[in-house]
């Protein structure tokens, strides 16, 4: 009976002593996991949640005095330029008072330059102007549309440049202005034979007499 005891005691010292142990090692292990863990076995690292967050508020704290430096830099803008305004209606004056000034200079006639085309542009313009046509038979069709809804309105002041004989007779003959020009190997090789576009290339060179006459003169072919 006191054999039984003794095997029953030194179960329960043993039991307690396992449990201590096991305790003690419990405590080890976790004072090594505190030490390497920090911030716990499953940590998601809150600190670096931490800093968007503050920097996001930096951020919406900014953008308000931001829009505010922009709305201040915009009146400042507005306000300057209001001014500017006002002081150049100052210096330009009421409305309707500038003149322009004009900037053709003026040309001073020289009919020694060609007296024959002086002398009929002195019958045919009116306030030194007049309305010229340059033509060659290959748009006789088109100038005979020209001068007939021309004398149907009535303008006097026109005057057909006769590229070829062809254009002088049909001019002739139907009582129309005009005017040949004297022999030119550069002008007529293209006047005689050229098309409309042609044609209308050689007017560049014939306006040049024109102006220096002092006429002012508005192409329509």
């Amino acid at each position: 009976m006191a054999v039984g005891r003794r095997d029953k005691s030194s179960q329960l010292s043993n039991r307690g002593s396992r449990i201590a142990a096991a305790i003690g090692i419990g405590v080890i292990v976790g004072c090594i996991f505190a030490f390497l863990f920090p911030h716990g076995f499953f940590s998601s690292n809150p600190p670096a949640q931490i800093r968007p967050l503050a920097n996001s508020n930096l951020q919406v704290d900014l953008a308000p005095c931001e829009s505010t430096e922009k709305i201040n830099m915009l009146k400042s803008d507005i306000m300057r330029l209001s001014d500017k305004n006002v002081e150049l209606k100052r210096q330009a004056g009421p409305f309707g008072t500038v003149k322009g000034v004009r900037t053709n200079p003026t040309v001073t006639p020289d009919e020694s330059i060609n007296p024959r085309l002086a002398k009929i542009l002195a019958e045919v313009a009116v306030g030194k102007e007049i309305i010229v046509a340059l033509a060659n038979s290959n748009v006789k069709p088109m100038l005979e549309v020209w001068f007939t809804n021309i004398k149907k309105v009535g303008i006097p002041n026109y005057l057909v440049v006769a590229l070829d004989d062809v254009i002088v007779d049909f001019c002739k003959s139907n009582d129309v202005p005009f005017y040949q020009r004297d022999p030119d190997e550069t002008i007529d090789s293209v006047g005689k034979t050229g098309g409309n576009h042609a044609v209308s290339g050689l007017k560049f060179r014939i306006l040049r007499e024109f102006l220096q006459l002092g006429y002012s003169v508005y192409f329509q072919m």
